[in-house]
């Protein structure tokens, strides 16, 4: 009997046990929708590419009546835009999504924005959101080494190969002042290399261009031959319009940079601003991610047709809160050695 009654006891302790260890479940932030709509519109600034962003924009007005006020453009520009306006007193976004994981914690800092955890918080990767909420991943961006597949190159397999006098005149890649993820991929590789491999590059006489774009056009119309620093969506989307275009993982690390949402604070629609930012992690908007090339924030989601999962790709680590400290420096010495 009492050992019956023993047994009976660990049981039960161990029960209690794994059911303490069990996590709480999320309760997600509420949003007034009745408010939202109310407000009738909501201003969002973001570096989300431009036909992306207008599908969202007018998925989430078709979906509750409130008018998207799109400002879009590069990462940098946004954020220069934004901070402009805060330090002349002005609010005028209600949400803002950036490629810039390292600028936003000087969000944060500045009390700028308002955490915000909504419905399907819990499936966005950890590694790129804020436990309390304060910014939110709508999507992942990938970078790597993008060239043409029909030119009969030998391949980059890493970041140092480019600098190889086998690429001279054939490179480009995007200006940092413009565009953020830029600025991630340069705050790391400068760090990791040291600026004698962006002025190895300058030797082999890269092209620089604004955007991400840019870099795609200028491959698919063969003025350069290998982006030096690409982003995987466009690669996917020239893949898929026909053009001979391949993504390389470096074998020293890729990038994955996290696209932040952040809700202002003070913003003129604040209830409309938690809807949207609601939406933008929601299935109708994360499963469209992958048909546009894009790796969804969230966790549950497959990856873009014929790419690796997230998991398989050998990624580089980020130090967004060094970047964040030499943002300014970083943006100098690039112009710099590339003026």
């Amino acid at each position: 009997m009492i050992r019956t009654l023993t047994i009976a006891c660990v049981a039960l302790l161990s029960f209690v046990a794994a059911a303490s260890a069990q996590p709480a479940p999320f309760t997600p932030d509420p949003v007034d929708m009745a408010a939202a709509k109310k407000e009738g519109a909501v201003t969002w600034y973001t570096s989300t590419p431009v036909g992306t962003a207008q599908k969202i924009a007018n998925l989430f007005q078709a979906e509750t009546g409130i008018k998207v006020e799109l400002f879009r453009s590069g990462g940098s520009a946004v954020l220069r835009r934004f901070m402009q306006e805060i330090d002349a007193r002005r609010v005028i976004a209600d949400i803002m999504t950036i490629s810039d994981p390292a600028e936003v914690l000087t969000l944060i800092k500045r009390d700028l924005v308002v955490p915000f955890r909504p419905r399907n918080f819990d499936k966005i990767r950890d590694e790129v959101k804020d436990p309390k909420g304060y910014h939110v991943a709508q999507r992942v961006n990938l970078v790597g080494i993008i060239a043409r597949a029909d030119k009969s190159l030998a391949m980059p397999k890493n970041w140092t190969d480019l600098t190889d006098a086998r690429y001279k005149g054939l490179l480009v890649m995007p200006d940092p002042s413009y565009t953020a993820i830029q600025l991630m991929v340069i705050g790391t590789l400068s760090r990791k290399y040291g600026w004698e491999f962006y002025e190895k590059l300058r030797a082999n006489e890269i092209m620089i261009v604004q955007s991400h774009q840019q870099v795609s056009e200028t491959l698919t119309r063969g003025e350069r031959l290998i982006a030096a620093e690409g982003a995987d969506q466009f690669a996917w989307l020239d893949r898929k319009a026909g053009h001979k275009i391949q993504t390389i993982w470096p074998a020293d690390g890729a990038f994955a940079i996290g696209a932040p949402t952040v809700v202002i604070k003070g913003a003129p629609h604040p209830n409309a601003a938690k809807a949207l930012a609601e939406f933008m992690i929601s299935d109708a908007v994360q499963k469209l991610l992958p048909g546009e090339g894009i790796y969804a924030g969230r966790s549950d989601v497959e990856p873009p047709a014929g790419n690796p999962p997230l998991g398989q790709i050998k990624l580089m680590p980020i130090d967004y809160e060094q970047i964040e400290k030499d943002a300014k420096m970083l943006k100098t010495r690039f112009n710099e050695i590339y003026q």
